[in-house]
């Protein structure tokens, strides 16, 4: 089993009430309906407002790396991705757990 965790950090003067934020948002809250390789999905934003805090998260489990593959490559991941590109940064970690 692999662990898909996700950090975004939304770019200098975006604010996550912005029409475009909003789609992303959604975009990725929909996923785990979407693709089947998901064995567990969760995502949402972050309440801290500690200064080190990132914005939004993904919390995602898959089987193995062939999944993991799978999930990134498939067209509604790569189309959050296009989103989420325009307006924030992100870092992961996949964990075996």
């Amino acid at each position: 089993m692999i662990r898909h965790l996700v950090l975004f950090k939304l770019n200098d003067g975006v604010a996550k009430d912005e029409p475009r934020v909003a789609a992303g948002a959604a975009a990725f809250e929909a996923l785990g309906k979407q693709i089947d390789v998901l064995r567990e999905w969760e995502c949402g934003w972050n309440f801290s407002e500690r200064d080190i805090a990132y914005d939004y998260a993904i919390n995602s489990l898959v089987d193995d790396v062939a999944a993991l593959q799978a999930y990134l490559t498939h067209p509604a991941h790569q189309a959050g991705v296009a989103l989420w590109r325009e307006f924030a940064t992100w870092v992961i970690a996949d964990v075996e757990v």
